[in-house]
């Protein structure tokens, strides 16, 4: 099983990490509650971390668009194939050409510039 890095791992809570969902999703705090089927205050103390959600409210975000691995573990839900970019799916379909080596070199050098992102964001 891989080992993820902390980079790959988010340092919020549960609740920042909910409260981060609502945001990337768009909805307030009341539409997420009512979407979840609990109060306005309930949302609140989720994403205060005085409360956990149950799996009934987790479902039914998860269908519109939650990614509650993410609110859960801290690990973001890895995109789908069909979810690349137009940009992303070019590089993915250049770099299934590449013979063997190739394939570690790039992946050494994408792997340098994440290291540097995460020590340079610290």
């Amino acid at each position: 099983m891989k080992k993820l890095s902390s980079s790959e791992v988010s340092e919020l809570s549960a609740g920042e990490c909910l409260r981060e969902e609502r945001g990337r999703l768009g909805l307030k705090q009341e539409e997420m509650a009512q979407i979840g089927g609990v109060t306005r205050n309930t949302q609140g103390s989720y994403e205060r971390d005085e409360r956990r959600p149950d799996t009934g409210y987790l479902k039914a975000l998860h269908a519109v668009g939650l990614d509650v691995l993410y609110v859960v573990t801290g690990v973001r839900t890895p995109a789908h194939i069909g979810e690349l970019t137009e940009d992303e799916e070019v590089m993915v379909t250049r770099y299934r050409t590449l013979p063997h080596d190739d394939k570690k070199s790039v992946r050494r050098f994408l792997q340098a510039i994440a290291d540097d992102v995460a020590k340079n964001s610290n």
